[in-house]
C-alpha cells in the first residue's frame, strides 16, 4: 500500500475536520455517472426487474472511511458507494433511487440470500466459502490484510508473526478474523472495525487487523493516533456480492466493471474517494467463472 505523495495518513492537518461518527469521508463525492436512457433488458432477468422498478437496494458499510462511511445527511460516501452508483446508472437507475442498507461483515451473505439487498458492495473479499452461498462479480479492487497499531508502533510489531499470544481486534465473520487466527489465539471480535479503535487506544489490544485500505481510512480519520504497519500478508480481491446462480446479473455487473476500467469511470471514482489518500492502482482482471 502506497500513500499518495505528500499525503501522510498521520498528517495533523486532517485531524480536526474528521471523526468516524461525524461527517463525510476526506473524499469528495464525484459527479454521478450518467444514467442510461431507454435501456432494454431481456424479460425476466434481474436487470429487467430492477430497471422496471426504477430502484435498487445496495448493501454497503457505513463505518469505513474512503470506501463506505455514513455522511451527515445519512447517506454513505466512498469508493464502494461510487461503484454501486455506476452499476445502478447502467440499469437506468439514478443515484437518488438507490436505497443504501448497512451491511456488516457477518450479515452480507444472509442479506443477499434473503433478498434484503440486490447487491452488496462492501469491501467484500471473494473466497470459496462465500461462493458456496452467493455469487460475485469482479474483483474490482485487490487489497491485502495488514495491521493498525498506535502511532510510533510502541510494541514494535512488523507483521503477524509478532502477534503470538497477543490480543488483536478484528470483525466477527470477516476473512480477517479467520486469517489472523493462524498467528494468535487471542482475538477480540466485534461488529465493526471502528469499535476496535477504543481497545487499541486503551491498550486492551496491540493491533487492529483487516484490509490495508480500510486501516488507511481509519488512520486518515484519526490523524496522529495510529499507523499502518504496511506489510500486507494476504491478497483480498474485493467483489460485488449477488444472489447465487444469477448468471445473467453477474455477467452484466462484470461488463459494467470492465467498461468502467476502460472508460475511466473506475479511476474517477477512486480518485475522488480512496484516491485522496492512496495512489491510484491498476484495476484487476475480472474473473468470469
Amino acid at each position: 500500500m502506497r500513500l499518495k505523495k505528500g499525503l501522510m495518513i498521520s498528517a495533523i492537518a486532517l485531524a480536526s475536520a474528521l471523526t468516524l461518527s461525524g461527517c463525510t469521508d476526506s473524499a469528495e463525492t464525484p459527479e454521478a455517472a450518467p444514467v442510461e436512457e431507454a435501456v432494454e433488458f431481456e424479460a425476466g432477468t434481474t436487470m429487467a426487474k430492477l430497471n422496471e422498478a426504477g430502484k435498487i437496494t445496495i448493501g454497503t458499510k457505513f463505518d469505513q472511511p474512503l470506501f463506505g462511511l455514513k455522511g451527515p445527511d445519512g447517506q454513505p460516501v466512498g469508493f464502494d458507494v461510487e461503484m454501486g452508483k455506476l452499476i445502478a446508472a447502467k440499469l437506468g437507475i439514478s443515484a437518488d433511487n438507490i436505497k443504501w442498507t448497512e451491511t456488516v461483515s457477518a450479515n452480507r451473505e444472509p442479506f443477499i440470500q434473503n433478498g434484503q439487498v440486490d447487491l452488496v458492495v462492501a469491501t467484500y473479499t471473494i473466497n470459496d466459502t462465500r461462493k458456496e452461498v452467493v455469487d460475485f462479480a469482479g474483483p474490482y479492487y485487490l487489497a491485502g490484510q495488514d495491521l493498525l497499531v498506535l502511532a510510533g508502533n510502541p510494541d514494535k510489531i512488523t507483521g503477524p508473526e509478532d502477534l503470538a499470544g497477543k490480543p488483536v481486534c478484528t470483525v466477527s465473520g470477516s476473512t480477517s478474523e479467520k486469517n489472523i487466527a493462524a498467528y494468535t489465539d487471542n482475538v477480540i471480535a466485534t461488529d465493526t472495525y471502528s469499535n476496535c479503535l477504543g481497545p487499541l487506544r486503551s491498550g486492551e489490544v496491540v493491533a487492529v487487523t483487516t484490509d490495508n485500505v480500510i486501516l488507511a481510512g481509519l488512520a486518515d480519520q484519526n490523524a496522529g493516533e495510529f499507523e499502518v504497519v504496511d506489510n500486507p500478508f494476504t491478497e483480498e480481491p474485493y467483489g460485488i456480492g449477488l444472489k447465487k446462480d444469477d448468471a445473467e446479473f453477474r455477467t452484466f455487473v462484470n461488463d459494467v466493471l470492465e467498461e468502467s476500467f476502460e472508460d475511466g469511470g473506475w479511476a474517477k471514482a477512486w480518485e475522488a474517494t480512496a484516491g485522496t489518500v492512496l495512489e491510484t492502482p491498476k484495476p484487476p482482471a475480472v474473473d468470469r467463472y
